[in-house]
């Protein structure tokens, strides 16, 4: 048996002493028994009932400890030595000694209560000990107006019942049979849930029912009292009543706690609710600028070829379509995102939250590289497309030459087998078959002549193969058939001379005059006709030095004419001289040299036709060359315009460079002068535009150098996007620092002394500092720093672990410094007031204390709780504000 004596608060402790004597004696009366065990019972399982379990009779369900030992546990919030789970009578009267010690060691001293009764299931004992336990977790604790206990609570009763006719609360009996005063406390507090006019004070029974069933339906205080055994007692027991009412009491106190704790949670969710949205959008943005590019570098890798110029320069008409068109909004889009992104990242370090990392292939970095991706697809497709036409110009000009070599070599052709066929010589004479074996010397000499123009033909054919050229089967069918032709009229020249020579023993007469006519004049012939063909020759040049080169050679071909004409004028005197020697003779000729079949007519002929395409041939050479100087003309003003462009924006981005470091006068200043800025800079579009109109005419011309310049066209546009991109990320800086200032209450003064001490240690003037740099900044504004806390202000200034430190980053971290923020702490306090002081929060309770769209929000995120004292329905809010803020705040 433990002895205890009524209480250690020296304060109270006689008036305590005296009415737990009083109440004592009085546990003997019947009636005020009952309203106890019912009272007591009630205010036990409102709290067990937070672990899952309750108790029937309450002097036997206390006996063996053991949810006593829990009770004590959940209205405590501590955790007591563990229970022993023996039926044996030592256990159960070790597990209320637990108890009772634990009682103790708050300040409680109990009076002739011990182990042995309450295991003995002594009612008195017991319900004396758990009016103890409601003294001192319950009751004691209420302070109203420098008075506690249960002076306090009687205060605030009398406080909160004063507007209210026909209640005068001055006790916890009599003033609380007629159910006014209970129905009184609601409505003060909750005056939706009583319409307490419609009551009447001769209705005792009614009035308390409806208290009690309105306390319990909506306040969540369970029912302990009985109406009938209040108004039917004479005077109602006194712990009964005080017991219900601080139930009510603590129902009530919490409600202005729970509405600032709620405020603070909407504010949270609701900066959270925007950061979420802004991410959402970032991804979604991120995601289809990916997958335009993701479907546009096929596109830009396509190498499918064309079969003529035509159709590749309409390919280069829809790439010139996409550069133009399509490209430019991308562009936007791309820094729009990385504004998105910057602006996104300020505000979560402004409002204390970890910096946003999006999914998996959506960093600005990825973006980036990807975008590197397409203009490296670009430029190649670009070049492909150039070195497609050139390939195809060279084609078209080989595949022309060749059918017209095939043309005339056929034409040459044409007949001669049936030639090297025929057996005239069985029939002729001696001098006729002489004649004829001349004759086919000389065919023999064409022949090796013609040897040159077949093997142009086969290496023409090979080229065109090697690039290949679309109709190469036609090419390569036509020049196997020349080829075969070629080798049968090898093949019947050498037999036709094989018979020739067999009865050449049988010819005596030759006329050598006829001969040596037919000598001179085949390779004469042939000079001719390959004259003819270099004059017919199509050429294709690319700048005035090749045009100058055609122009050089065909001068020095018209310098050998003289000496054609000579050599032609002497093959015509020696027919002259045969037919002078026939009339000296008297010899009759057949009218024809019986060597070859060039006539002095056809000579003359051929000579005539060459010398009328030498003038056609100065034409269209002269023709290429005005084309050149003209294409020379389009070099120079795309050059002119293009040095001009380049120093421009070489020009402005080392302004920009300057502005960004030396910029004055407020931020609001600041970004105005930077937008007319942006504008000044828009304005130069016009010069752009005129040199892309450059380009395409050089591009339409066909002109594939310059050497006017060092600018390419993809190399200015690269420069000018680069221009704009800068000026848009410099303004956006300035609006984070707006954003900065305005959120963390920064002067304008503060902001010029950041600015001023961060450019002195910017040594490069780069806009960012290296991390040594840094930390002599550090050093200078009074910061004493180890070398672990200079590597945690890293962390923050610079997370992605690039080296360098951002003047954007330099004025958030000295803000941070210096200004306070909603943390996760904060934010699990105010949800522990939300739940009670629990270690977990149900969705009702979320419902009841927040805004439905925020409530809504917390129960989607919250994980289930799975503590031991979990319950159905359990959520841990703990790891969701955690999660709000990081691991950094735990």
């Amino acid at each position: 048996m433990v002895d205890y004596h009524a209480s250690n608060n020296q304060s109270s402790s006689g008036h305590m002493e005296q009415e737990n004597d009083w109440d004592r004696d009085l546990l003997l009366d019947p009636a005020w028994e009952k309203q106890q065990r019912k009272t007591f019972t009630a205010w036990c399982n409102s709290h067990l009932r937070k672990s899952g379990t309750q108790i029937e009779n309450i002097e036997e369900d206390f006996r063996d400890g053991l949810k006593l030992m829990l009770l004590l546990e959940v209205i405590a919030g501590e955790r007591l030595p563990k229970p022993e789970r023996g039926k044996m009578r030592v256990h159960k009267i070790n597990n209320v000694n637990k108890a009772l010690d634990f009682i103790a060691s708050k300040g409680v001293k109990l009076v002739s209560i011990g182990a042995e009764e309450i295991v003995d299931g002594n009612a008195k004992m017991t319900l004396g000990m758990i009016w103890t336990i409601i003294l001192r977790f319950a009751i004691q604790d209420i302070s109203v107006e420098e008075t506690s206990a249960k002076e306090g609570l009687l205060l605030w009763c009398q406080r909160k019942t004063a507007p209210y006719k026909n209640v005068n609360v001055q006790n916890f009996h009599m003033s609380w049979k007629d159910g006014l005063a209970f129905n009184a406390l609601i409505h003060r507090h909750r005056p939706d849930l009583i319409d307490y006019d419609s009551l009447r004070k001769d209705d005792p029974v009614t009035n308390l029912n409806n208290a009690f069933e309105v306390a319990e339906k909506h306040l969540d205080i369970p029912k302990m009292l009985d109406a009938e055994d209040i108004v039917n007692t004479g005077r109602p027991d006194e712990k009964a009543i005080m017991t219900y009412v601080s139930s009510f009491y603590h129902a009530f106190s919490g409600a202005q706690k729970a509405e600032t704790a709620a405020n603070r949670i909407c504010k949270v969710l609701a900066v959270n609710q925007e950061n979420e949205q802004m991410m959402e959008d970032y991804e979604k943005l991120a995601s289809e600028l990916l997958e335009w590019i993701r479907r546009t570098i096929p596109w830009l890798e396509n190498r499918t070829q064309e079969k003529t110029v035509n159709d590749m320069q309409a390919k280069q008409e829809d790439f010139r379509d996409y550069r133009c068109v399509h490209k430019p909004p991308k562009v936007q889009e791309k820094c729009q995102l990385e504004i998105s992104f910057n602006t996104l990242q300020t505000k979560l370090r402004l409002s204390n939250r970890p910096a946003f990392m999006p999914s998996e292939g959506r960093m600005v970095s990825d973006i980036n590289g990807a975008w590197h991706t397409l203009e490296g697809a670009e430029k190649g497709y670009e070049e492909w497309i150039l070195s497609e036409i050139r390939r195809l110009e060279r084609l078209e000009h080989l595949a022309e030459k060749f059918h017209q070599k095939a043309a005339i070599h056929e034409s040459w052709t044409d007949g001669k087998e049936a030639m090297l066929t025929q057996k005239d010589y069985e029939t002729s004479t001696l001098s006729e078959v002489k004649a004829l074996l001349r004759k086919h010397e000389a065919f023999e000499s064409d022949l090796a002549a013609h040897q040159d123009r077949v093997e142009q033909i086969a290496a023409i054919a090979q080229e065109l193969n090697e690039l290949d050229y679309y109709d190469s089967a036609s090419v390569n069918a036509r020049c196997q058939k020349i080829c075969d032709q070629w080798d049968t009229l090898g093949a019947f020249t050498h037999g036709r001379k094989e018979s020739l020579e067999r009865t050449e023993k049988q010819l005596e007469s030759i006329d050598e005059l006829y001969l040596e006519y037919a000598k001179r004049a085949a390779p004469f012939n042939n000079w001719m006709e390959g004259a003819m063909e270099d004059l017919q020759d199509m050429f294709i040049v690319h700048n005035i030095e090749e045009i100058q080169g055609l122009i050089t050679a065909h001068e020095q071909f018209k310098s050998t004419l003289a000496e054609a004409n000579k050599e032609r004028e002497a093959i015509q005197a020696i027919q002259a001289e045969v037919q002078k020697i026939a009339q000296s003779n008297g010899i009759k000729l057949s009218g024809s040299n019986p060597y070859t079949t060039i006539t002095p007519q056809s000579i003359d002929s051929k000579w005539e036709k060459a010398m009328d395409m030498v003038p056609l041939r100065d034409t269209a050479l002269q023709g290429e060359l005005n084309k050149q100087n003209s294409n020379d003309t389009l070099r120079a003003k795309f050059a002119t315009q293009a040095n001009t462009v380049g120093a421009y924006i070489q020009a402005k981005m080392e302004e920009i460079g300057r502005i960004s470091i030396e910029m004055n006068g407020t931020l609001e200043d600041q970004l105005t002068s930077l937008k007319e800025y942006q504008k000044t800079i828009m304005s130069y579009m016009p010069e752009i535009n005129t040199l892309e109109g450059y380009h395409q005419h050089i591009q339409e011309a066909l002109i594939f150098d310059n050497q006017y310049t060092s600018y390419s066209m993809e190399h200015l546009r690269v420069g000018w996007e680069q221009l704009l991109t800068t000026i848009a990320r410099t303004i956006n800086e300035v609006e984070n620092q707006i954003l900065t200032r305005d959120a963390k209450g920064i002067s304008q003064e503060q902001l010029y002394e950041y600015r001023a001490s961060f450019n002195h240690f910017d040594k490069k003037r780069s806009g960012q500092m290296v991390s040594e740099d840094f930390r002599a900044l550090l050093i200078s504004t009074g910061n004493s720093l180890g070398d672990s806390e200079f590597a945690r202000i890293m962390s923050i200034v610079d997370p992605n672990g690039s080296g360098a430190v951002t003047f954007q980053a330099f004025i958030d971290f000295m803000s941070r410094e210096t200004t306070d923020t909603d943390t996760a702490d904060q934010v699990i306090a105010s949800f522990k007031i939300l739940a009670a002081d629990k270690t977990f929060i149900t969705a009702e309770e979320l419902r009841r204390e927040l805004p439905p769209d925020q409530a809504e929000y917390c129960i989607a995120r919250m994980a289930p709780y799975v503590g031991a004292d979990a319950v159905p329905g359990a959520l841990d809010y703990m790891s969701f504000s955690t999660a709000l803020y990081g691991e950094s705040d735990l």
